[in-house]
């Protein structure tokens, strides 16, 4: 099998892979698409302050390891979010995104990638938890879905359709077997908020958006590296094929028998551990062998750094990462 095959039989509830995947194999990861383009812009490290399409201030220092949300008091989009309309306006996707000829530099670029040995995997990061707190911060998020929740549910829909849309345009254009959808929903101890409020608020608004990409054969990955073992069952009813991102801070061998085949987690390494300047070899390789004996023998599972795309901070992880999957594959598969 080569790595696709591999991650296809690792999908199946019946599959029969015959060793683990290492991270993100299989997949061909391509962002820069024009919906993300559109609304995000370009980034880079030391650029100056700006703003998306929604109005969030987002920062990129020189000195950091990605761009952030940068909300403050001055600068906080919604201040009322009973008239959220008066603060920003949902960017229209079909009307800017829908021309061929913006499609035509990224179809070129999909074109490239072997579909035959890799999944082609597009990219829809802020998704709708994120979006909120993107808009008016987290505590003004937590304290108006208790207080102003109609105001909340119009928002928090018309967030959905936002999303829905991105979606559609990406499937209709490019037809990818991948999407890799973003959205935290908890911090590593618990849940941002009751499992009732996420499933009000923000579960039902993913319904349209997660149907369309399952109807049309698209391979679902949801980032979440969070703990999210309370709504797990929830997931699943999302159509959510693979949870990227589960920390080790879940019962992930608990998850595997709960989930049976259901859903596959890909995670379960402890980026406090593995991904630092001063990260050892030993610590690196040990943590990977803890990981592999206890999660690896319950199945649907892909070993992976917990962040929302490949890749370490330092490169050196990576590396050390990896082989330790290989020494694993060739002692229990006899395989690399």
């Amino acid at each position: 099998m080569n790595a696709k095959e591999i991650l296809l039989e690792t999908l199946k509830r019946d599959g029969k892979p015959e060793r683990l995947l290492k991270q993100f194999e299989g997949t061909s990861f391509l962002p820069g698409d024009p919906v993300n383009n559109f609304v995000r812009g370009q980034r880079w490290p030391g650029m100056p302050p700006k703003k998306d399409l929604w109005g969030t201030t987002i920062l990129w220092p020189e000195d950091s390891i990605g761009a952030m949300p940068h909300v403050t008091p001055e600068t906080q989009v919604i201040r009322d979010v009973t008239c959220w309309r008066d603060f920003t306006k949902v960017p229209d996707l079909i009307a800017n995104c829908s021309d061929n000829a913006l499609w035509d530099p990224y179809l070129e670029a999909a074109s490239k990638v072997d579909r035959s040995e890799n999944l082609l995997m597009m990219f829809a990061p802020t998704g709708l938890f994120e979006r909120l707190h993107f808009l008016m911060g987290f505590e003004d998020t937590f304290v108006n879905l208790m207080i102003e929740p109609e105001a909340m549910e119009d928002l928090c829909a018309a967030i959905g359709e936002y999303r829905y849309n991105g979606f559609k345009l990406m499937v209709d254009n490019v037809h990818p077997d991948a999407i890799l959808s973003h959205d935290d929903w908890g911090s590593k101890q618990s849940l941002f908020m009751q499992p009732d409020v996420w499933r009000e608020f923000i579960k039902a608004n993913y319904v349209k958006g997660y149907d369309y990409l399952h109807d049309h054969g698209v391979v679902i990955f949801h980032h979440s590296d969070s703990f999210c073992e309370p709504i797990v069952e929830d997931m699943i009813d999302l159509h959510i094929d693979v949870w990227q991102g589960v920390l080790p801070q879940n019962d992930i061998p608990k998850l595997q028998k709960q989930i049976d085949g259901r859903m596959v987690l890909m995670g379960g390494i402890d980026a406090a551990i593995v991904d630092r300047a001063d990260s050892t070899e030993e610590e690196i390789r040990t943590e990977m062998r803890r990981l592999l004996n206890a999660y690896a023998p319950g199945g649907h599972f892909i070993p992976c750094i917990t962040y929302g795309g490949p890749g370490t901070i330092f490169p050196q992880a990576d590396k050390l990462i990896n082989e330790e999957i290989d020494l694993y594959n060739e002692e229990h598969f006899g395989t690399k």
